[in-house]
């Protein structure tokens, strides 16, 4: 009886345990960020296998029921003058006329009071957006956030009943070789679904987004804002272009991960704007040749040439020299590894930081700075402050340098206007980032923005943007 009585209470403890592991590990769906009434749900994290052994033994019913409910198709009306040139010539009037342009894409609900993420490039420029859910139903929809970089923006309707929604998947544990599926509006399709694999993860393709996910799913002009989604129907990215000659789909496809869109969606929600922290290192991705180059053994990773002023990095000790081979538990293999990472945290977030140096691993927490650089959609020029070297060779104790050009406007004078030091903006002192970017935040969209600056040959010029 004593026996008997023992292995009850074993076999009661142990079913206890069971049932509180599986709570813990099962039971954690909810909302990661919520404002108001709305939330962002995250999908619970998935402890079973999500690849099958044969193609013909997936099932992609239920991930397509639960996700062409909540992509929806966005229309894009925008509005320009137009004026006849001959007109305006002769009598000195052009005769302006309005003109509309139409633009179609995707998007996909993201929860039951109307939030909705897409591309930014499907609703640039939009003088009005038009959304319809895969019941017909047609709403106007207000633009909330954009982010230019990484081509999200958030979108939000207002419907009279809870809408279906899609939750997100966390896209680090996306594995090459997953099956997906893409969903969409490809040539004004409604609803329609493709499946394909996972073909690569952190893909650059050199154009500012470095941590696409590639699929072989067909996605065509149109698919753009829609969902890639795993065989559980939970988001895992945002279908958003094409590598293509011909401008339709020839078995390569692009999409923002799930993490990066999600952190875009919650700053935009919560700040206004996209908060964006920065490690506060230059360098170079590691191969076979650089390594030759460097006279280095590590042939993966990131290498680091150069570490900024009062950066996270360099108070944490980072030098030149050091190998990054690991992100918290992110390995590193190359710069869209880290980049990619980097853009799913904000300013004081900690990362834990494995490097090699000198033959030797080493974990160093860095603690995330403010990200120094400004970026406007509307003007596309990125800035830093200028260092004490910049102060002493030109002369001056303000400005700021001009870091990259993104503008596809200004492009052509890239070689001209890269290392050139803006000193003012309508005749206003541009002293620091901070304060050029609230002054160039008090300007309407399209307003021309007059700029003296400093070229690199310590000549003073001014130009209108």
């Amino acid at each position: 009886m004593k026996r008997f009585s023992t292995l009850f209470l074993v076999s009661l403890l142990s079913g206890a345990t069971t049932l509180g592991a599986y709570k813990l590990l099962f039971d954690s769906n909810g909302s990661v960020f919520g404002k108001g009434n709305s939330v962002v749900t995250l999908a619970p994290e998935s402890y079973t296998k999500n690849i099958a052994y044969a193609g013909e033994a997936v099932d992609f019913t239920e991930a397509a029921d639960k996700t062409v409910h909540s992509v929806v198709h966005v229309k894009n009306v925008s509005r320009r003058t137009v004026t006849n040139p001959m007109l305006e010539f002769f009598y000195g009037y052009g005769g302006a006329q309005q003109q509309e342009q139409v633009g179609t894409g995707s998007g996909v609900i993201i929860s039951e009071d109307g939030y909705i993420v897409t591309n930014n490039h499907v609703i640039k420029d939009a003088s009005e957006i038009e959304i319809t859910l895969n019941n017909k139903k047609t709403y106007t929809a207000k633009l909330i956030g954009t982010d230019s970089k990484m081509d999200i923006a958030l979108l939000k309707i207002n419907a009279e009943e809870k809408l279906p929604y899609t939750a997100f998947a966390n896209s680090d544990n996306v594995k090459v070789g997953e099956w997906v599926l893409a969903v969409g509006n490809p040539y004004n399709l409604n609803s329609t679904v493709t499946a394909g694999i996972v073909s690569a993860k952190a893909r650059d393709l050199g154009n500012g987004i470095q941590s696409f996910i590639q699929t072989d799913a067909a996605v065509n002009p149109g698919n753009s804002g829609g969902a890639l989604v795993n065989t559980r129907g939970e988001l895992i990215g945002i279908n958003t272009m094409i590598s293509s000659q011909t401008g339709s789909y020839v078995g390569y496809s692009f999409a923002v991960p799930s993490n990066n869109a999600r952190k875009i969606i919650e700053d935009i929600m919560e700040f206004g704007n996209v908060q964006r922290g920065i490690l506060g290192v230059e360098g170079r991705e590691l191969n076979g040749n650089a390594s030759k180059e460097l006279k280095i053994s590590e042939t993966e990773g990131f290498y680091i040439n150069k570490v900024s002023k009062n950066s996270g990095a360099e108070k944490a000790g980072l030098k030149q020299g050091d190998v990054i081979v690991k992100l918290d538990s992110q390995r590193i293999a190359s710069y869209a590894d880290l980049s990619g990472y980097i853009n799913t945290k904000r300013p004081n977030d900690v990362v834990n930081v494995t490097i090699i140096r000198d033959a030797n691993t080493k974990v160093v927490p860095v603690t995330l700075s403010k990200n120094e650089f400004f970026s406007a959609e509307f003007k596309g020029i990125e800035l830093e402050n200028i260092d004490a070297s910049d102060k002493k060779k030109f002369r001056i104790d303000y400005g700021v340098k001009i870091k990259n050009i993104t503008n596809e406007n200004l492009m052509q004078y890239q070689n001209e206007l890269l290392g050139n030091i803006i000193l003012s903006i309508d005749n206003v002192k541009a002293t620091n980032v901070e304060s050029v970017s609230k002054l160039l935040k008090q300007k309407d969209e399209g307003q021309s923005v007059r700029i003296e600056m400093i070229n690199r040959n310590g000549e003073i010029f001014r130009i209108i943007i």
